[in-house]
């Protein structure tokens, strides 16, 4: 499986689970390391795009393609199976105990999530501390300049 993250491209290189860590996220309290990922380019591009002015967005922002091998198995997060609210801005907790106990369980490498962004697509998140992280790749790193027509 194929799943895609944009990036700055100093933080291109590596999948760490680091960033996230610094802040909390919708799916991880601070502290708490994953990486975060979508299931298509557009998915990507729309996670980032939404928490950024357009007209300031930089310039050296990379796609990554990350391969999945089919062999990792995954945990899927249904909709129904989240309180109402758990797409709303600022996200709440409720979001982020689910994360913290797919990284701390340690089950699972992958969990497919629900996007708050884009209904009915989906992120996936990977534990960089299960046993089949090191099974993922990087596939390929690509300039991804965001189309001026967005920013106007």
């Amino acid at each position: 499986m194929e799943v895609f993250r944009l990036t700055r491209a100093k933080y291109a290189e590596t999948l760490s689970g680091k960033g996230a860590s610094l802040f909390g996220n919708r799916w991880n309290r601070k502290g708490v390391e994953m990486i975060y990922t979508s299931a298509s380019r557009a998915l990507a591009m729309a996670e980032v795009l939404v928490h950024l002015s357009l007209n300031q967005v930089p310039g050296d922002y990379k796609m990554i393609c990350i391969d999945i091998p089919n062999s990792i198995k995954f945990k899927t997060v249904s909709t129904k199976a989240l309180p109402s609210s758990w797409h709303k801005f600022p996200h709440g907790s409720n979001t982020q105990s689910i994360g913290d106990e797919f990284i701390m369980t340690n089950k699972f490498c992958v969990l497919k999530v629900p996007s708050a962004v884009v209904y009915g697509d989906y992120n996936y998140l990977i534990n960089p501390y299960h046993e089949n992280f090191q099974k993922i790749r990087i596939k390929s790193i690509a300039d991804f300049p965001i189309d001026e027509r967005l920013k106007a």
